[in-house]
């Protein structure tokens, strides 16, 4: 808290901060895979909360407090009970940023991670480098959209790029839909409900495509329990079950995307820890694929794998 809040917030509101942030630090259990949420950023996140403005913690961050009366006090109270019983910052909030881009959040879809940025910036950048220097507008195709956010961050990078988005849980493309309105992309995102590229199955789709993209689910089945609570109690089972290897959703999405890939057209997914060169292994034993390669984490982990069609 800075000088100017400590004088906005006054001396109550100095001493609640103070206290639900020793209670937060001695009680949150954070997860690696939500980098950005600290006892700091949660409390302040909660704080604006209480006050009636939801925001993610990033930008919770760089909005200065305001003065909470009594009943926003209470508020704030049970917001922080709830979110050191394990539910997910994001699902209390109701938003979260990724690529810039402040999102709705729900337990209708997957919480987007930062991790997944890494995904996007490698579409955006092939969708920069190589699809809009080749034509004035670009086609994309996101399956596996949970709440939308790769595919929207493509939309949203470049206004020459339409973006179809797709997932299995009607709830989950209800929420991505909602996103598309939120953040004034109607004319550029479509959403639909259907199976992987199923609901592109039409000739107008049919090689047509500069880039798909997926996240998919690629946590093996029997691992799904030894997840934290906070994540497998909290969000989609259907989001993180790739089946019995993990690697289900990755082998359909290498068959089937050639159909809809025009030539010299790009797939590119996100893979789990350890799964890059597998996966890749796979591509370059399917027919159809070439310049298959991996990009890294800051850990030199490689998180998603891109390859271009014939």
């Amino acid at each position: 808290m800075n000088a100017g809040e400590v004088q906005r917030v006054g001396a109550e509101g100095v001493t609640l901060y103070q206290r639900l942030r020793t209670r937060l630090q001695q009680l949150l259990q954070t997860l690696p895979d939500k980098p950005e949420e600290t006892a700091e950023s949660a409390l302040r996140c909660l704080w604006h909360l209480a006050a009636g403005v939801p925001l993610s913690p990033d930008a919770a961050m760089e909005a200065l407090l305001v003065p909470l009366d009594t009943e926003q006090q209470l508020a704030l109270e049970r917001l922080v009970d709830q979110r050191v019983s394990g539910v997910p910052l994001a699902h209390l909030s109701g938003r979260q940023r990724f690529m810039g881009m402040e999102m709705l959040a729900s337990s209708q879809a997957l919480i987007p991670r930062r991790e997944t940025e890494l995904l996007a910036r490698t579409a955006i950048e092939i969708i920069r480098d190589h699809v809009l220097t080749a034509r004035d507008q670009a086609t994309v195709i996101d399956v596996c959209t949970g709440c939308g956010n790769v595919a929207l961050a493509m939309a949203n990078s470049d206004a020459r790029v339409h973006a179809y988005a797709a997932d299995l849980s009607p709830e989950a493309v209800e929420l991505a839909q909602r996103n598309v309105v939120h953040l004034g992309l109607i004319d550029r995102v479509e959403t639909r409900v259907g199976d992987l590229l199923q609901p592109f199955d039409e000739p107008r789709f049919h090689h047509a495509a500069d880039i798909v993209t997926c996240n998919p689910p690629y946590i093996s089945s029997k691992k799904l329990e030894q997840m934290p609570s906070e994540i497998i109690s909290f969000e989609p089972r259907l989001a993180f079950d790739g089946g019995a290897l993990g690697v289900k959703i990755l082998q359909r999405t290498m068959r089937e995307a050639p159909q809809f890939l025009r030539a010299g057209g790009w797939l590119l997914f996100e893979v789990g820890l350890g799964q890059g060169q597998a996966v890749m292994q796979r591509l370059a034993s399917t027919a159809g694929y070439a310049e298959i390669r991996g990009v890294t984490d800051s850990e030199s982990q490689i998180r998603v794998v891109v390859a271009r069609v014939g």
